[in-house]
């Protein structure tokens, strides 16, 4: 169990981590950014529904004991991660707001430090996620901190973008971006903690995150690629999108 912990330390740090990619938007022309971030986005999306789909969907019916009932059960946790997600981001304004793709002005302009708050949480249950997956097995685990890493790149470039635009300075950005970065830590430590007394809920967990994965991918990654019209950047996308789910499934067919 001690190995376990340190996994999940070390995979929530790492997360955090990410928080400082930040910086590369310094150096970068934006033109260049957005192509490359576009890239990311779509590989991004194609993990995001690997892991849901080749992962943890398939390790949470299995340690459900894979019956009807308990598998019916199982989709119905799906169908309410994926739905909470669509609430929070449509009505409660729970947007990670991707605003180097975007031409128009991000609407949480207004409420960066309501983005930092949900960052945080989101963050948080990143971290419950990944104590859950570690816990059930390290393949779940590692699939699911690789998916999770792919999705934060794009989404902290964006989210430094809208602290820099909502008034922060560049250096007072990276460090809050960090700073709500180490929940995750938090996350997994406690997801940790409560594993035993909650083994049950955790096996839930998995389908709730795969919800989530779902509508982040499916809601805001995927709309992102397919703004553009040209047929060969269009190609390219879809091709980064294959990619991320081939990553996630040779994941697991070598660590399975």
């Amino acid at each position: 169990m001690v190995h376990t912990l340190i996994y999940i330390i070390l995979s929530t740090f790492l997360i955090s981590l990410i928080s400082f990619i930040g910086i590369f938007v310094l150096v970068l022309r934006e033109k260049t950014l957005d192509k490359i971030l576009l890239i990311f986005v779509s590989l991004s999306a194609g993990a995001l529904i690997g892991g849901a789909f080749l992962h943890l969907l398939p390790e949470a019916i299995f340690q459900s004991g894979a019956n009807s009932s308990n598998i019916l059960t199982i989709f119905l946790v799906v169908i309410f991660g994926f739905c909470l997600f669509f609430v929070l981001e449509q009505f409660i304004l729970w947007h990670h707001c991707h605003s180097a793709t975007h031409g128009h002005e991000c609407k949480v302009k207004p409420f960066s430090y309501l983005m930092l708050f949900s960052d945080g949480l989101h963050n948080f249950i990143d971290g419950l996620v990944i104590a859950a997956s570690f816990v059930i097995s390290f393949p779940t685990g590692l699939a699911a901190s690789l998916a999770i890493i792919i999705h934060e790149i794009p989404q902290e470039i964006g989210d430094f973008g809208v602290l820099v635009y909502g008034g922060f300075k560049k250096s007072k950005a990276l460090f809050l971006n960090f700073l709500i970065g180490l929940i995750a830590i938090l996350g997994g430590v406690v997801g940790f903690l409560l594993a035993d007394k909650m083994s049950l809920s955790l096996v839930y967990l998995l389908p709730f995150a795969a919800g989530n994965f779902l509508y982040i991918a499916a809601s805001d990654l995927i709309p992102e690629i397919k703004q553009k019209e040209s047929l060969r950047i269009s190609l390219l996308h879809f091709m980064f999108f294959v990619i991320g789910i081939i990553i996630m499934y040779f994941l697991r067919a070598f660590l399975v």
